[in-house]
């Protein structure tokens, strides 16, 4: 088989928690002819120094993690590309799947499927929620580009704080097929607090108004990834959804205050807008 350099890119900013893990999963890949990149976001922890022990190709940019992948690509020289978060852990075949799965078929991008792992109830889950998307093209995002295509849909939208993932993907299909790998990435969702999530996607929901901007046919109601599309997809399988009653409530519970902060945030955003505009 063809050995094509992979540039495995990975977004970072005070991740010392996880990125170890992270990128020990990198080099242990059992696909060798990989180059890895990391782009750090002036993190003030010991992010850097743990990224250094394995490349030496760690950057600095910011403000998010768009202009992070963005900047990382322009870096890289593999004829793919292949970006993770710093909280994800890939499975030993993962990149040699990709590019096998590549091989084999023309598509122009991969998505790679996602378990969760971590510790305590809320981890368990968010392990549940995730386990329902697998296989769900309008809820997972591509992960795994030609770079030739990726550069050629524009790469992601560095005006979005959320939702960029699913633009960028919508944007692929439109020039190339996506495909699918079937090895896994790991999740490390730690220890999940439930008001510390509830922050972080009002923040990324208040922060959406450039992706609503670009998607002006979507509801956040009843978009294909919103609430309703959300609830119907957990309650097709009762069976898995109440396998366990305390975590099958507890991914509603959880799923339900997500849905209600982000939507706290989009009015922020709405109202951060008509301020502008008046302004």
């Amino acid at each position: 088989m063809k050995q094509p350099l992979v540039s495995v890119i990975v977004t970072t900013r005070n991740n010392h928690q996880t990125l170890e893990a992270c990128l020990q999963s990198i080099a242990k890949q059992s696909y060798k002819n990989i180059e890895l990149i990391v782009v750090d976001n002036n993190s003030s922890d010991d992010t850097k120094d743990i990224a250094r022990r394995f490349t030496e190709r760690v950057y600095d940019k910011g403000p998010e993690r768009s202009a992070q992948r963005n900047f990382a690509v322009s870096k890289a020289s593999g004829e793919y590309v292949c970006i993770i978060d710093s909280d994800m852990e890939l499975s030993t075949d993962v990149i040699k799947s990709c590019v096998q799965t590549v091989a084999e078929h023309v598509y122009g991008a991969l998505i790679i499927p996602e378990e969760s792992f971590g510790e305590g109830f809320w981890a368990q889950c968010k392990k549940l929620e995730r386990s329902f998307y697998v296989g769900v093209d309008w809820i997972e995002a591509a992960r795994f580009f030609d770079k030739k295509v990726y550069v050629q849909a524009g790469g992601y939208n560095e005006h979005m704080t959320g939702g960029e993932d699913w633009d960028f993907t919508g944007r692929i299909r439109k020039i190339a097929e996506i495909g699918r790998s079937k090895e896994y990435i790991y999740h490390n969702e730690g220890r999940i607090y439930f008001g510390k999530t509830m922050r972080k996607i009002y923040y990324y929901a208040s922060n959406s108004r450039a992706y609503f901007a670009e998607h002006k046919d979507q509801s956040a109601l009843t978009d294909k990834s919103g609430p309703l599309a959300r609830y119907a997809l957990f309650l097709s399988q009762p069976g898995k959804l109440f396998r366990n009653p305390l975590y099958g409530i507890g991914t509603l519970t959880l799923k339900t205050g997500e849905f209600a902060a982000g939507g706290f945030g989009l009015i922020k955003a709405k109202l951060n807008s008509r301020n502008a505009n008046n302004a």
